[in-house]
């Protein structure tokens, strides 16, 4: 690991590009760890858009900067990782990956239920924190494409669980990926105009293959 730069005194922020690239913002405690992570990202084509060490810091950057993406860690001063993941998670703002010292069920179930779609923990290597990125992109992506479809929440969650299902036969019956399974159904509901649920009913349903 490379020295840490003198850790910022307040929330550091990039002016925002236009590149495609998908942004992020980083808020981790431990400048060591905040460094690798924007070292780890930029080398693999993030765009790394703000980063603070404290997690009330954290929420202000990204309802500022509207990244893709907001990476949380758990233990941080100001407000914790959960309190801010539910703050984002809540106002849609960006997806969410914490950042764990811990694996315990208790604590994962717990970030799941503040809204984080991934999580990851530490110490981690770049094939660990590619792929938990991609599917937290991806679950964002799909929550976004039900509520633009479902303004009733009861029907959305059942959608997602119709959707989940389908994934889950693309994965198993035809080697997909997360990532993959959910780019299949959102683009034959594009291509077709219909409703990502209904394009996962014909997947469960054996009607549409890859």
């Amino acid at each position: 690991m490379s020295a840490p730069d003198a850790a910022p005194s307040g929330p550091r922020s990039a002016t925002p590009r236009r590149n495609g690239a998908p942004r992020v913002v980083i808020a981790e405690d431990e400048a060591i760890i905040r460094l690798d992570l924007r070292e780890l990202l930029e080398e693999d084509g993030y765009e790394v858009v703000g980063e603070t060490a404290r997690g009330d810091e954290a929420v202000q950057l990204v309802r500022e900067l509207a990244p893709d993406l907001a990476i949380l860690d758990i233990k941080m001063p100001g407000l914790d990782g959960l309190a801010a993941a539910k703050q984002v998670a809540s106002e849609r703002l960006a997806a969410v990956l914490i950042l764990t010292a811990f694996s315990q069920r208790e604590l994962v179930e717990q970030a799941r239920d503040a809204g984080a779609l991934a999580y990851l923990v530490k110490p981690f290597q770049k094939s660990d924190l590619v792929p938990a990125i991609e599917i937290a992109l991806a679950r964002f992506s799909e929550l976004a494409a039900l509520e633009r479809e479902v303004d009733d929440l009861q029907a959305r969650l059942t959608a997602r669980k119709t959707v989940d299902r389908a994934k889950g036969v693309l994965m198993d019956e035809h080697g997909m990926t997360e990532q993959e399974s959910w780019r299949f159904i959102q683009q034959r509901a594009m291509t077709n105009r219909v409703r990502v649920g209904d394009i996962a009913q014909r997947v469960i349903d054996r009607e549409l293959t890859p």
